[in-house]
């Protein structure tokens, strides 16, 4: 995995994008004290380079009727059925996140439902027809905590990799 060198002005870019994807770039070329062209450039080397993945709009999934959120914990028959399992994992829409964990679980995914019944049928019809040996479920309640990572929390020295010229 490759780490970056940010700067103070990448730093500061970050952290004013990161508040409002949708803010101007020459309001944040104000903040920076710099021009919208330099703002322009160094959003175009931070996507670049894999520091910034995109924006997007965050849908809240209780809003369009998916009340019940889970974790599933997946116990693979066969591990190494990983790239089957996932690429099939793809294509159920209710999976927002999937992730190759240590520990017990081959596969960790979350998943929106409409309710617990819906919840059951997308374990049931959706989950156990990929080979699973076994799965363990958690229902959250609700998120206390959903953030991005702090840029200003992040020190400088822990980013590595090539220097610009």
């Amino acid at each position: 995995m490759s780490h970056h060198n940010l700067d103070t002005l990448d730093k500061k870019i970050l952290r004013l994008i990161a508040e409002d994807a949708r803010i101007p770039f020459l309001e944040v070329a104000r903040a920076c004290n710099v021009s919208g062209a330099a703002i322009h450039q160094r959003i175009q080397k931070l996507t670049n380079t894999g520091v910034l993945k995109g924006s997007q709009f965050v849908i809240d999934p209780e809003k369009i009727g998916y009340e019940t959120c889970a974790y599933v914990g997946l116990y693979l028959k066969d591990p190494e059925t990983f790239d089957h399992v996932v690429e099939a994992l793809k294509k159920i829409p209710e999976v927002v996140e999937c992730h190759y964990t240590t520990g017990g679980y081959d596969l960790f995914i979350k998943l929106y439902a409409k309710n617990n019944h819906h919840l059951l049928n997308i374990i049931h019809d959706k989950l156990q027809p990929l080979g699973l040996a076994r799965s363990e479920t958690i229902v959250a309640f609700n998120a206390v905590i959903d953030r991005q990572l702090p840029i200003s929390e992040v020190p400088a020295d822990e980013f590595f990799g090539e220097e610009e010229d």
